[in-house]
């Protein structure tokens, strides 16, 4: 039987492009250098070919009877010869007798030397995969998708194909349609795709392999890795239930036993707080969670961590992140610079978690040839609550019981026996201790500012506040001397609701709600208070502070809930009409029944007003 061989230095095909086999990277993969270009990559052996000057064999199933005979004739021609020492005059002879070319007979032997089967005679079909464009306009193609689209511009299909379109025009040449372009493109691998788009960084972190273990994972909760990721599902809003935006997902693993020890999930963009509540759920225990979203099952994962593993964002540098996690002794370890592989277990936990959710109404799926004519906005119709709920089943129920190839048995099974122990090993760690202050746990995973406090309060990004636990710190100095510096003060803030800030007491340790100086203020988050401070900016209003941009905040809330209530009051019309018709229509078909009726017949038990539909 033919082979496809995949020897060191064996010549193959990828993408219609000559290339020699560099090196193997793994089972499913090869790396090869492309013979024009000098370049390099890492693909799958699947999307392998035999090089262009390889006739492949024909399959026995494939052949028809006509096929057949062709095939066995010119095995008949070459039996004597096959497997003997050959001469040009042997041959000749051979190719006088049956009428074909000494070439043809040359070629025959060689096919069935290579092959050893009857079948390999069979006449080669065409191959209908080669392009059939000018080669001219088969250039401009693959010159406009080299400079166009595989680059960090990130260019569209449709701007792509107006640029094909252009030169072809400019050159004199019939434009190619939009479907030809977008089957050139799907040729491309997805390796190359992203590193022309998106950089090295983002192509390593998908294709290159992952280290089997990850130093110093030796137990559970040893090291846990954590990373956002925005999740491919449209929501809708939990009030009118109209397509909304993409949610952020946090999310934490124990690298030890694959378990998914907490998360966050959010409209908010990845930052300080996301990190800090998904670490503040990872540590707590979960049965309150699990009996918020009515979920049943166990999620046995609380405790400290020993060291917490992150990328280098700029979200996990900040100084709440490294106060907090060393205040509770934990590790904050960045990943190395240029490994990305480091983070590939959260990363596979990520793309796990992406295809179930490439099932729900609403998903996006990961690229726009997935999707194709999918309406992701028109398909919505889970909330963020509910999207969560259904997270946790799928985490709880489906992806912490099932066997995971890494470990080879369930991530749950792994996690227990690193606590508790098997028949065959001893426990490593035993139960972890239960962290009990709740409240002050997440608090101090809350970002924050350090203040002086003033006899007006205090103030925070043009927003005063002020509480009588503030009072006796007025004017407050690190020490009783009055040439000190006056001393600063704690205040988290929570970026979702800006209408009130957390202060810690360092005389009672504890923290006390602050509110606005002014109860008139409504209540914002973080973004929407610097979207209107833009907005303020741009037309170029002066002396913005906090009066003016609560008003203007205040006018910019009425505008949307007016348009809401129009978009309703439109929506209710559309529907009342198309009721309206229904009872028109049905109420002809009733007339039509009732002109056939001698005499109205009289019910006794008949219910006063039963009948009538009440809107």
């Amino acid at each position: 039987m033919g082979n496809l061989k995949l020897d060191i230095g064996e010549k193959v095909e990828y993408n219609g492009k000559n290339c020699i086999i560099a090196k193997t990277v793994d089972l499913n993969e090869i790396c090869i250098e492309e013979v024009d270009r000098n370049i390099f990559r890492t693909v799958n052996i699947s999307a392998l070919n035999p090089p262009t000057d390889y006739e492949p064999e024909r399959q026995l199933q494939s052949l028809n009877d006509k096929e057949w005979i062709v095939a066995t004739k010119r095995f008949e021609i070459i039996k004597s010869v096959i497997n003997t020492k050959t001469n040009r005059q042997l041959i000749d002879s051979i190719a006088k007798k049956n009428n074909v070319s000494r070439s043809s007979i040359y070629r025959w032997l060689k096919k069935y030397n290579s092959y050893q089967t009857v079948s390999s005679l069979a006449p080669t079909k065409k191959n209908h995969s080669k392009s059939r464009l000018n080669p001219e306009v088969d250039k401009i193609i693959y010159d406009s998708i080299q400079n166009v689209y595989l680059n960090k511009s990130k260019h569209s299909i449709n701007q792509l194909c107006r640029a094909t379109e252009e030169t072809c025009n400019k050159n004199n040449f019939i434009s190619p349609h939009k479907s030809t372009i977008i089957r050139r493109l799907k040729s491309l691998s997805e390796e190359e795709v992203l590193r022309s788009r998106y950089g090295k960084k983002k192509a390593d972190e998908k294709f290159l392999p992952i280290i089997g273990h990850f130093p110093g994972a030796n137990y559970p909760l040893s090291i846990v890795q954590v990373d956002h990721t925005i999740v491919d599902v449209i929501l809708v809003d939990e009030i009118n239930r109209m397509p909304s935006q993409r949610p952020n997902l946090t999310i934490a693993i124990d690298v030890f036993s694959r378990m998914i020890v907490g998360f966050y999930l959010s409209f908010d963009p990845p930052g300080e707080l996301g990190t800090g509540i998904c670490i503040v759920n990872s540590i707590m225990r979960k049965e309150d969670w699990l009996m918020k979203f009515g979920v049943e099952g166990t999620w046995p994962c609380w405790g400290i961590m020993n060291t917490i593993h992150v990328d280098n964002a700029k979200e996990f540098r900040g100084k709440m992140l490294r106060k907090a996690t060393q205040n509770y002794g934990m590790k904050l370890e960045f990943r190395p610079v240029k490994n990305p592989k480091y983070g590939g277990h959260v990363e596979r936990v990520i793309g796990t978690i992406a295809k179930e959710v490439h099932d729900l109404p609403g998903t996006t799926f990961s690229n726009i040839f997935e999707r194709g004519d999918y309406n992701s906005m028109k398909e919505a119709t889970m909330t963020l609550n509910e999207f969560e709920k259904w997270l946790l089943e799928f985490i709880i129920n489906i992806y912490h019981v099932r066997e995971h190839k890494s470990i080879e048995m369930s991530p749950l099974q792994k996690y227990k026996e690193g606590i508790m122990g098997s028949d065959i090993n001893k426990p490593l760690t035993g139960l972890p201790p239960v962290v009990i202050n709740e409240k002050r746990l997440r608090y101090d995973f809350m970002p924050y500012v350090e203040r002086t406090i003033q006899e007006y309060g205090v103030l925070i990004n043009r927003v005063l506040y002020y509480n009588n636990v503030l009072k006796k710190y007025i004017h407050a100095r690190a020490d009783t001397s009055k040439n000190k510096k006056k001393q600063l003060f704690i205040f988290r803030t929570d970026p979702r609701d800006i209408s009130k800030i957390y202060f810690y007491d360092p005389v009672i340790e504890d923290y006390f709600e602050i509110p606005y100086r002014d109860s008139s203020y409504p209540p914002i988050s973080k973004w929407e208070f610097n979207k209107v401070v833009r907005y303020l900016k741009k037309i170029q209003e002066k002396n913005i502070d906090s009066n003016k941009i609560f008003s203007t905040y205040q006018k910019m809330k009425d505008i949307e809930n007016q348009s809401k209530k129009s978009t309703k009051k439109r929506r209710l019309e559309i529907i009342r009409n198309n009721s309206v018709s229904n009872i028109k229509s049905k109420s002809t078909e009733s007339s039509c029944i009732i002109e056939d009726i001698s005499e109205d017949t009289f019910n006794p038990n008949a219910e006063p007003f039963k009948n009538i539909d009440y809107e």
